[in-house]
């Protein structure tokens, strides 16, 4: 991961009026073959002041325009730093995080919760032509494991931001147990938006 800072906006966990921009899907196999995608915009102070809504196609290739697509739309600049709910989305469909950073112009984080010994071998299976799938999950890197002030670990990969400010940004957002509230939520909001829709 690279830690140099994109741009001009730093990430301060410490300041009052840091906003991250958090990223989580819904989807079902049997559904429209879509994934729901939320995007909640949340200060330090955990008031939700945006939100947004956009789509992956279950097995597809364009995660990272659609969380970047999303992120454009909301014409912001006050948005310090990207959260995203782990990088293999919606049956493979893999988030390029750096890619992402760089459109953005802001650091992001991507988090995961539970350690395992990687997706070559599933991606391997599960696809027919899997090279291009298998190249793009293996640009991802090696996830870092930290441990939040709640004691409870997660692993990320991040871009633009150190890992010291990545987890100090982690620790500002994350109430208990392990996952922070840009997530909780965003998480909450795909889920009603993909069940309103079944």
């Amino acid at each position: 991961m690279k830690g140099t800072i994109i741009g001009s906006r730093r990430v301060h966990s410490e300041k009052k009026g840091i906003r991250v921009f958090g990223v989580a899907e819904s989807f079902t196999r049997s559904g429209t073959g879509k994934s729901i995608l939320a995007g909640i915009v949340m200060r330090r102070d955990l008031i939700v002041d945006g939100i947004v809504f956009g789509r992956a196609t279950i097995e597809g290739d364009d995660a990272t325009d659609s969380i970047a697509s999303m992120y454009t739309s909301l014409s912001r600049d006050d948005i310090n730093c990207i959260l995203l709910d782990g990088l293999v989305i919606s049956m493979y469909n893999i988030v390029d995080g750096e890619r992402v950073s760089q459109i953005a112009g802001i650091p992001v984080i991507a988090i995961t919760f539970e350690d395992s010994g990687g997706l070559e071998d599933s991606i391997r299976h599960h696809f027919v032509n899997w090279q291009s799938k298998l190249e793009k999950y293996q640009k991802l890197g090696r996830r870092e494991q930290v441990t939040l002030q709640t004691g409870k670990n997660l692993f990320i990969r991040y871009w633009g931001v150190s890992q010291r400010r990545a987890l100090a940004l982690l620790n500002s957002f994350t109430l208990q147990g392990s996952i922070p509230e840009p997530i909780r939520v965003a998480k909450l909001a795909a889920r009603a938006h993909h069940s309103a829709m079944l």
